[in-house]
């Protein structure tokens, strides 16, 4: 693996999971300063991944059009900007705005740096790299809560600007960074071809579900801690841990789909999921509460490296450039983010917590029940 393009790449993302994240310590706040109800803070989280969804086919016509690097340059532009509009926005208005634009330079951050990661590592390393990737995202997951900790501190403005100033100096690394070829020429085909392959309906089925499951968990837990008696700065510590934790099982399970293939890690991924989500409702204190949390963030980051490789292989396999592939999984992710998020907002408060995450359950634990059903040298192998 080329670790300088490695380390670049999980910069890239990390510091895109930092600005995703960073709103849990501070939603309760922002729900009372602008008196949001529980859908209104669920749209706040939700808008970010809806930036995602509709940046996410762009970005993957730049990436095949103008490279991985030019792409990932404009990323961390549209980054500082959003960042600093979010620091000093005075209105609910103003910061829906900075979280959408936000949610679009993430598009172009995973599509491309994703892609430019794939094109430079063999199909038998991909999985663990991808999964260093996924890694990287988690981890600054969980810095995100604590740069939300520190700006519930010190103010938005000082907190938010600084991660501007970062997202500049690592466009400054990824502008002297060499951009590395596809290992093979070949004519590229529609990214049409992508939606009618099986392998790869599979990998965004993998993807979709979860995805939903993480957007109710970021707009209920964290009012629920806060209901519970947890500070700004606890709500930090906990998301904190929950992303520890999945930043170690990333790479693990992208190694062990190196291996052994991808159904048997995501089946245990979906059903440990399933149970663990609706064990979410039940705490009665913040410890408890923390410890499912925890828990389920292992779980369900059992699935994102696998499901990222069966993406690169099949674009590879159908002669389709990585830019489309990871382009279509972005929207696929954000979408269902979005949903679930606002969706799970919605639901709490009509029919309370125990409906959303009801709801989340049943998916993932259907999914699983489809993955049963599917023959590993059918549904994941790929023959050189």
């Amino acid at each position: 693996m080329n670790r300088r393009l490695l380390i670049l790449v999980g910069a890239v993302v990390l510091l895109d999971m930092i600005f995703y994240a960073a709103l849990a310590p501070l939603l309760s706040a922002l729900s009372k300063e602008f008196g949001l109800s529980k859908g209104g803070a669920g749209l706040l989280v939700g808008i970010y991944p809806l930036g995602t969804f509709l940046g996410a086919i762009p970005s993957g016509w730049a990436t095949a059009r103008y490279g991985p690097r030019p792409t990932v340059l404009v990323s961390l532009a549209l980054m500082a900007l959003g960042a600093l509009v979010f620091a000093f926005g005075e209105t609910i208005e103003v910061l829906y705005s900075a979280r959408f634009l936000m949610g679009l330079a993430g598009a172009a951050s995973w599509t491309a740096g994703l892609a430019w990661l794939a094109q430079a590592t063999s199909r038998e390393r991909r999985g663990e790299a991808i999964g260093f990737a996924a890694a990287a995202g988690a981890i600054g997951a969980q810095f995100g809560p604590l740069l939300g900790s520190l700006a519930h501190l010190v103010g938005r403005g000082p907190a938010f600007a600084a991660t501007a100033l970062a997202a500049v100096v690592i466009a400054a690394v990824a502008a002297r960074t060499p951009e590395p070829q596809a290992a093979e020429e070949k004519a590229r085909r529609s990214p049409r071809v992508l939606l009618r392959s099986s392998r790869y309906l599979i990998a965004l089925m993998i993807f979709i579900i979860p995805s939903m499951a993480f957007g109710v968990i970021e707009v209920l837990v964290p009012l629920r801690l806060n209901v519970l008696g947890a500070s700004a700065e606890l709500i930090g510590l906990i998301f904190f841990l929950a992303g520890t934790v999945e930043a170690v099982v990333s790479p693990i399970a992208g190694r062990l789909s190196d291996k052994i293939g991808v159904l048997r890690i995501v089946r245990v991924g979906l059903f440990l999921a399933a149970a663990l989500l609706l064990s979410l409702f039940f705490p009665t204190s913040v410890i408890v509460l923390s410890v499912a949390l925890i828990l389920c963030s292992a779980a369900i980051g059992l699935l994102w490296a696998p499901a990222g490789k069966l993406i690169s292989l099949a674009a590879e396999q159908l002669r389709v450039d990585q830019g489309w592939a990871f382009a279509i999984q972005g929207s696929t992710w954000s979408l269902a983010f979005a949903v679930g998020a606002t969706l799970g907002g919605t639901l709490a408060g009509l029919g309370g917590d125990l409906l959303a995450y009801g709801a989340a359950t049943t998916l993932c634990a259907a999914v699983g029940i489809v993955m049963l059903g599917r023959r590993p040298a059918a549904a994941v192998r790929f023959e050189p």
